[in-house]
């Protein structure tokens, strides 16, 4: 397990006695915690798969067999978690935590089973949440999204059919046809949503009718979207959007009121279960408002820098493999690149190492593999570690 994941198992003193607590058959509930750096601190851009391996890590000290289906079911995840949000600025080639101010980092549960375990590990919640050599104190937890079933999503049927707002306040995007597909299209967003409800509701939905009266009958009226390259997740990067849109119903998709209704319970569940894939990343953010952008320009610079790094050199990489017919092509062009870029971006070959869990030597040959596939003016830009 990656050194950000170790944790302890202490109370939380400060917010122990105002602790949200729910229904014991509850299936989804959305939690907020602020955050507070004791100190100023650096933080690695890829910190996200620290929040990853620590919340894995939590799960797997109270419930290791939850934490093995978390890590290795091949269904869709039951949870998801945000970045931080907060100032968080560009330094350099990192980010930079500020002293005492204070971060929220959003964890939600889309199943009974995580649910209940967000409602006993709140009971013996540690202080800090250790993101390797950035500690944070966990000052408060409340609810973000309050705890619910997916009956209950899909009784709310609305006295009025009104406009649905959807903002993705973190890079979104969706896989189509063994590529990124950068665009929040109805049948997209909704085929998400649905795949969550029928893997976790109980209340299953046929898919190909759903989804073809969604492509009839949603209209989009408005929309203000932003394309980003970012890195999610621990190989290559990925081509996101943020923004927002505004869709609503036909006249005609109106008349059928099941599935009127079933559009109805998907778009309150987007907050719960995010949008799109690698959403236990921090991507696929959803509200159901317009939500302005906030992100940092400065840091939002550096996340497309080092994703567009990793787009190039995956590129280059592939197209050299395929040249001197190497095998698994698309999968070690990917880890090669995912390497080299974050090592010019400053992090050492042991943090990368942790975070893709690979030994530290392999790693190390990786990247002076890269390198010497590279041109030869850029091969010796840089010393290796030792």
């Amino acid at each position: 397990m990656p050194k950000a994941a170790t944790s302890t198992r202490r109370k939380a003193e400060p917010q122990s006695e105002s602790l949200p607590t729910w229904a014991d058959d509850a299936e989804l509930v959305g939690l907020v915690f602020d955050l507070k750096p004791s100190t100023s601190t650096s933080l690695y851009s890829q910190y996200t798969i620290g929040l990853h391996a620590w919340f894995l890590d939590q799960v797997r000290q109270f419930n290791p067999e939850l934490s093995a289906y978390l890590h290795d079911g091949e269904s869709e995840k039951p949870f998801n978690i945000s970045a931080l949000e907060g100032q968080l600025l560009a330094s350099g080639r990192q980010l930079q935590l500020e002293a005492k101010q204070i971060y929220r980092w959003h964890v939600n549960a889309l199943s009974p089973r995580v649910v209940q375990f967000l409602k006993q590990w709140l009971a013996q919640l540690p202080q800090i949440l250790d993101l390797r050599d950035a500690p944070l104190q966990i000052k408060q937890v409340n609810i973000a999204h309050p705890a619910t079933t997916y009956a209950q999503l899909l009784q709310l049927l609305p006295e009025k059919h009104h406009n649905v707002n959807f903002s993705f306040v973190s890079p979104t995007s969706f896989r189509r046809k063994g590529h990124h597909f950068p665009l929040p299209v109805p049948v997209n967003l909704f085929h998400s949503y649905l795949r969550r409800w029928n893997d976790f509701s109980g209340i299953p939905i046929e898919q190909e009718p759903f989804l073809d009266w969604i492509d009839e009958g949603v209209i989009i009226h408005q929309h203000r979207l932003e394309s980003v390259k970012v890195v999610a997740g621990k190989r290559g990067s990925v081509t996101g959007f943020t923004g927002a849109m505004s869709c609503g119903l036909t006249k005609a998709a109106l008349a059928n009121s099941e599935f009127t209704r079933l559009f109805y319970a998907l778009a309150r569940l987007a907050p719960y279960c995010g949008t799109g894939h690698k959403t236990t990343f921090g991507l696929g953010q959803t509200r159901l408002d317009w939500v302005e952008p906030g992100t940092s320009v400065s840091t939002q610079v550096l996340t497309n820098l080092l994703g567009k790094r990793i787009d190039e050199l995956t590129l280059l990489f592939t197209a050299q493999r395929k040249r001197t017919g190497g095998d698994r092509t698309d999968k070690i062009a990917s880890t090669w690149a995912t390497i080299l870029a974050r090592r010019e971006m400053g992090e050492s070959l042991q943090v990368i190492s942790e975070d893709l869990e690979m030994p530290y030597a392999t790693v190390k040959t990786y990247v002076k593999l890269a390198r010497r596939t590279l041109k030869p003016e850029n091969a010796n830009k840089r010393d290796f570690e030792s």
